[in-house]
């Protein structure tokens, strides 16, 4: 089982299923790389803090990741442009009151409070990169974010790629409703969304630049003699 962990939501995202027995290697194979597939979509929208569960006494993390070493390394790259951050967390998350219950923990909390804090810090390695480059161009303002995430002033010349703001930015913002919003339609239009800690290296940095920044790339088009 998969499942999409929002702040105070649940939501599962899709079932996969071994089709045979674990000792059969290529069974588990299949499986597993079915498993990576489905975690693409995900991916794509910009979510890389990912928790494995499995029920004590088991193998079933330590072989999948193994797996993902061995056969998806792209996954598990540190600047890696789909890489994700792995945490582990020992119980059953196979029926929706499990994983309820797991979310609770403060074992959970403290993982995803890591996986994330690893995670900002890969994307603003992307961040400086941009900073550095001559043609690259980093919006600052929400209404220049706005205008173009919602495609009011893009006419297709650019991209939006990542969209990056703190909690703290989302918590305090007097235009809060109009930043959720933000948020949802970067989701529908597969802008890759970062919300980091303020309290962590990364968030420190994004403050520093106001809190809230939108990377874009132009596209590219041909001059004409």
């Amino acid at each position: 089982m998969l499942w999409r962990i929002f702040s105070n939501v649940v939501k599962p995202l899709v079932t996969v299923r071994l089709g045979g027995v674990r000792s059969d290697e290529k069974a588990l194979y299949s499986f597993h790389e079915a498993i990576v597939d489905a975690l693409r979509s995900v991916l794509k929208e910009g979510v890389r803090s990912i928790v494995v569960a499995a029920p004590l006494k088991t193998d079933f993390i330590d072989v999948f990741l193994d797996h993902v070493r061995k056969h998806d390394a792209w996954l598990v790259q540190w600047k890696g442009p789909n890489s994700a951050t792995f945490g582990v967390l020992i119980g059953s998350a196979g029926k929706p009151h499990e994983v309820a219950e797991l979310v609770k923990m403060k074992a959970f909390r403290d993982l995803i409070g890591k996986t994330t804090a690893a995670d900002a810090d890969r994307v603003m390695d992307t961040l400086e990169k941009w900073l550095n480059e001559d043609d690259a161009r980093i919006l600052y303002s929400l209404k220049e974010v706005e205008d173009t995430i919602c495609g009011q002033c893009t006419n297709g010349k650019v991209k939006p790629e990542y969209l990056m703001l703190t909690d703290e930015y989302l918590q305090k913002s007097r235009e809060r409703n109009r930043v959720n919003r933000l948020l949802q339609i970067s989701n529908n239009k597969n802008v890759k969304t970062v919300i980091v800690v303020a309290d962590t290296p990364a968030g420190k940095r994004l403050m520093q630049l106001g809190g809230l920044v939108c990377l874009v790339n132009f596209a590219k088009t041909r001059s004409r003699n």
